[in-house]
């Protein structure tokens, strides 16, 4: 039996995307719910038009739903991890949190916003062993008092070390599924056989499950998934030679510390044109490609 990888966006929709049951099961494992607060009923709201580029996610989540609380889920896989995306999660956070009340209607019937965000890359380097992030609206000083609404939580996948954390069985089951089944996988481990939503996720992802159109589609987003890492690799390699570069040369005539900090400033600005003028050669949509870089239209049109 060959299977596809779940971290796809084909499959990641396909086994949270059209199952109340797992997708109820992976939101009650990652989420920071307190006890009696567990998801049980979801109903799946719509979402904006997929574009044909699976990469194109100027404001698009994989999963949306809404349990019996009246609570918003939103869920999302990302593949590579740029600086703007912290704040691309809160404008859809605080977007959907918005859209609930219509003009005049009482805040009280707010409910709040929970998005979920899978990332597969490191972001976090300074935090070594720390792969779950939690950010909330609280108190600088007293941080038992909080503003509830919004609640964001980023997992970097990479990091993730199922022997570390025991003690929460269904997170570690979830997590292991999304970073261990891909098309190596020959065996699967018999704790997800003897879980039924981890069995049933599973089998969601066998090759025989999807149309030749659909496989298609599956290996071309991993083909621009491939090339995207690499331009932008060897973009901030090059970037930074250059910076350090300059900023040695800057030192010499301005004082070597200054020097080098502009330098560098300099060499990662340089970095992101260089990954921009690569997107742009293989046409890549200048939407994606200010999100990836964080350069304005006018600089990527000057390029």
């Amino acid at each position: 039996m060959r299977y596809l990888d779940p971290k796809a966006d084909l499959t990641f929709k396909r086994v949270f995307g059209e199952h109340p049951d797992l997708v109820m099961s992976f939101l009650n494992a990652l989420l920071p719910l307190s006890p009696g607060q567990e998801v049980t009923e979801i109903e799946y709201l719509p979402v904006e038009l997929v574009p044909d580029n699976p990469l194109r996610k100027n404001s698009i989540v994989d999963v949306r739903c809404r349990d019996n609380q009246g609570r918003i889920f939103l869920v999302e896989m990302q593949m590579i991890w740029s600086s703007e995306f912290k704040q691309r999660v809160l404008f859809n956070a605080s977007k959907a949190y918005v859209r609930q009340l219509d003009t005049g209607e009482n805040y009280e019937l707010l409910q709040p916003v929970y998005s979920l965000n899978l990332v597969n890359d490191i972001f976090e380097l300074d935090l070594d062993d720390e792969f779950y992030h939690y950010y909330r609206l609280v108190h600088t000083e007293h941080t038992e008092k909080v503003i509830e609404g919004l609640h964001l939580v980023f997992v970097e996948l990479p990091k993730f070390t199922p022997q570390n954390y025991s003690d929460k069985k269904m997170q570690v089951l979830w997590l292991r599924y999304l970073t261990e089944i891909n098309e190596r996988t020959r065996e699967v481990p018999k704790e997800f056989l003897a879980n039924p939503e981890l069995k049933k996720a599973v089998k969601a992802l066998e090759e025989s499950a999807f149309t030749d159109a659909q496989l298609a589609g599956y290996e071309k987003f991993w083909d621009i998934i491939s090339v995207e890492k690499t331009l932008f690799s060897s973009a901030e390699r090059r970037g930074m030679r250059k910076g350090l570069e300059e900023g040695m040369q800057k030192g010499l005539e301005e004082g070597m510390q200054k020097g080098l900090e502009e330098g560098i400033k300099e060499g990662i600005k340089e970095g992101k044109k260089e990954v921009a003028r690569s997107l742009k050669m293989a046409g890549i949509p200048t939407a994606i490609i200010m999100e990836s870089t964080g350069l304005s239209e006018i600089e990527i049109e000057d390029l």
